[in-house]
């Protein structure tokens, strides 16, 4: 997000987080079910690894396991870039329409900094009021780009983290894997890394003309 306004600190790197709850496995398999949240990750990530310890060995030579690195699956999704510029497109006008009022604003503080000693009561006073109105309103509209923003923000990205689950979900229906593993992992070797596929079935869709 690359607005200019006075707003524009809070918003300039929109954060994504892949799954509503946080980390999540993917399993087809009738022995692991799990959906953990991140304030739970360290303790399912052992409970995982501790599952799949006790597995009987003939099943656990059959579970087909993959890995999707969600960090970079939201780095490289082209979906994130677009969603970003749209909100950008859309909120643009009223973070110019803040920039200008407070420009407005600092023009009236400066004239009556300057000419305040000489003004009469009444033009003092009537300044004086223009520039609480102006403070009052800025601060309203400020507050209400935010908010507004945080809903679209929310709501588009929302969107994006169910698409990237479909599409994991669709990949491992289709490798037939039985886990898919994401965030937690210490260690995955590229024979079982999906981000790949992953990543390339996001920006295919996007660039796919539309029907």
């Amino acid at each position: 997000m690359r607005f200019h306004g006075i707003i524009a600190g809070s918003y300039s790197k929109l954060q994504l987080y892949l799954f509503p709850g946080g980390y999540k496995l993917i399993t087809r398999s009738r022995y692991l079910t799990m959906i953990p949240t991140v304030s739970k990750l360290p303790l399912y990530t052992s409970l995982v690894g501790l599952l799949v310890l006790c597995l009987p060995a003939a099943v656990l030579a059959e579970t087909k396991i993959g890995f999707v690195n969600a960090a970079r699956v939201l780095e490289e999704a082209p979906q994130a870039d677009a969603a970003r510029e749209q909100l950008e497109k859309e909120f643009a006008p009223r973070d110019k329409e803040i920039v200008n009022m407070q420009n407005d604003l600092k023009k009236l503080e400066e004239k009556l900094a300057r000419d305040g000693a000489v003004m009469s009561e009444s033009e003092r006073s009537k300044v004086e009021r223009d520039v609480l109105s102006f403070q009052r309103d800025i601060k309203r509209k400020k507050e209400e780009f935010r908010e507004d923003l945080n809903i679209r923000r929310n709501e588009a990205f929302e969107r994006l983290r169910k698409r990237v689950f479909e599409v994991i979900v669709k990949i491992a229906e289709e490798k037939k894997f039985d886990l898919i593993v994401s965030d937690g992992v210490v260690f995955a070797s590229k024979r079982i890394d999906i981000t790949n596929e992953v990543v390339e079935k996001l920006k295919s869709e996007l660039s796919a003309p539309k029907k």
